[in-house]
């Protein structure tokens, strides 16, 4: 029998299903990877917003991270959001006691909107616990301002702030340019200490992009899993996106999400 690639999904509930877990297991899937979880909260969200958010308890949350490592081989993790300062710690301390390093950190502490998701606390937390124990961290453009204290507006804002997060950190660096303004929307510029790239796609006009950061991290994270290099698996993301949101799904009153299953939507 072939042996399947596990990834493991760290993060919230949406309800709506076109984000958090999720996503995140929708993108596993598509790429022929068994995807496993630890739901950290729980939301009630469609494509109009959320409407109320439960953190999980800190020992289910430790109990399904054992359940799972415990018994299958992981090829590669993502994590996403993570609620309070409890949690993040709880999961920097798991991933510390099983010396995982093909992490990805999808931050998720500030919307593409600007809007700031997590108190100082959890920030705090996920600055100097969880970014120095990932492989590969993927903030967006208010993220990345957050963690460098300068604005970006600019190409070069962009570059060097993935660099001073690389040199903050240790990790290496995505940083997306959803949030950016025409011309730069959609281009990320990615840095690992050494090579510094600039990747572009073709701009596509919709307003049904819910769960591109999820979905992004994702599937980064599968074709980790499936053995490719980093930058291969950043490469490979960027592309199924790209078509995950020329394929979006307008269903619902406000924002779709993407089309993980696009080559079936016809």
């Amino acid at each position: 029998m072939k042996e399947v690639p596990i990834a493991l999904t760290i993060g919230g509930s949406d309800s709506g299903g076109g984000a958090g877990i999720q996503a995140d297991l929708k993108t596993f899937a598509f790429h022929c990877v068994h995807g496993t979880s630890v739901v950290t909260c729980v939301t009630a969200q469609n494509t109009t917003g959320v409407t109320a958010v439960e953190g999980m308890a800190l020992n289910l949350i430790e109990a399904q991270f054992e359940a799972v490592v415990t018994d299958m081989p992981i090829g590669a993790i993502k994590t996403g959001m993570l609620f309070q300062a409890p949690i993040v710690l709880t999961v920097a301390k798991k991933l510390v006691g099983i010396g995982f390093r093909l992490v990805v950190v999808d931050p998720v502490m500030v919307s593409r909107t600007g809007a700031k998701l997590l108190d100082e606390e959890a920030i705090g937390a996920i600055k100097t616990k969880l970014l120095p124990l990932a492989l590969l961290i993927t903030p967006n453009r208010y993220e990345a301002q957050l963690l460098t204290n300068q604005a970006i507006t600019t190409i070069d804002d962009m570059r060097r702030a993935a660099e001073e997060i690389y040199k903050m950190t240790g990790a290496r660096v995505l940083l997306k340019g959803g949030g950016m303004e025409k011309p730069l929307k959609g281009t990320d510029v990615y840095f690992d200490g050494e090579r510094l790239e600039v990747l572009t796609a073709k701009p596509i006009d919709t307003i049904h992009t819910h769960g591109t950061g999820c979905t992004l991290s994702a599937a980064i994270t599968a074709n980790l899993a499936l053995g490719h290099s980093l930058f291969e698996s950043v490469q490979r993301g960027k592309n199924y996106v790209s078509q995950a949101i020329g394929s979006s799904l307008a269903i619902g009153r406000g924002q779709g999400p993407v089309g993980h299953f696009f080559p079936l939507l016809g």
